[in-house]
């Protein structure tokens, strides 16, 4: 155990622990993406699933706590590296250096709070159903598309999944080279897997609210 705290102290023991639950969490994401999308084969098919994963019971809120509490330690860790990098460097370098330092790296440990405030949302809209006015317990695909009518709500799913895009990219990026596995001669496939699973992620959730509001679901 005091190995594992000693490890934790160190910048490499934070970045290997933000590593691992990051892929933990993009499984997830990946995961929850694959089962939503069953939503364009049919109320049947979704309530289905849905019941499903109802019928797991206390697992599935086990399931949901653990994946809570996995997302806390990403975010905290993150948090930290971010204010130990900061406290390494009191003076400020005359020219900003951005070298593999995007937009999305620059963004990371304010995205992963937002992000995290946007599932408590996700549950409170879809799951709890405590935020949506047309709620009905196990019809889930009614619940869907309606909730996906109100334009301001597909608004929120959207941006919320743009930005978690932006965080996804980094992350698969970065996790590489947390792991030791960066290479010049092998960068080029890197961003390439990084960008290509970050847009899997967001075409297919942003697909759902997009075929809402065109009409394409109902």
């Amino acid at each position: 155990m005091q190995v594992i705290i000693e490890l934790y102290k160190s910048t490499i023991g934070k970045k290997l622990l933000v590593a691992i639950t990051g892929l933990m969490l993009f499984l997830f994401v990946l995961g929850h993406m694959i089962g939503n999308l069953q939503l364009f084969a049919g109320p049947e098919k979704l309530n289905a699933y849905a019941a499903f994963l109802q019928g797991l019971g206390g697992a599935l809120w086990a399931i949901r706590t653990v994946l809570l509490l996995i997302i806390g330690i990403h975010i905290l860790a993150n948090v930290q590296l971010f204010f130990q990098n900061q406290g390494s460097r009191p003076v400020a370098y005359r020219v900003k250096r951005t070298l593999e330092v995007t937009y999305s790296a620059r963004t990371m440990v304010w995205s992963g709070p937002i992000i995290a405030a946007f599932l408590v949302y996700h549950l409170l809209h879809f799951t709890v159903g405590s935020v949506h006015p047309a709620f009905v317990p196990g019809e889930v695909y009614q619940v869907v598309v309606s909730g996906f009518q109100v334009w301001w709500v597909s608004a929120i799913y959207i941006v919320a999944n743009l930005l978690l895009g932006f965080h996804l990219k980094h992350g698969l990026w970065s996790w590489f080279q947390t792991l030791g596995m960066s290479h010049p001669k092998y960068n080029a496939c890197r961003t390439g897997f990084a960008f290509g699973l970050s847009g899997l992620i967001i075409v297919g959730n942003l697909s759902m609210p997009v075929a809402v509001l065109a009409g394409w679901v109902a």
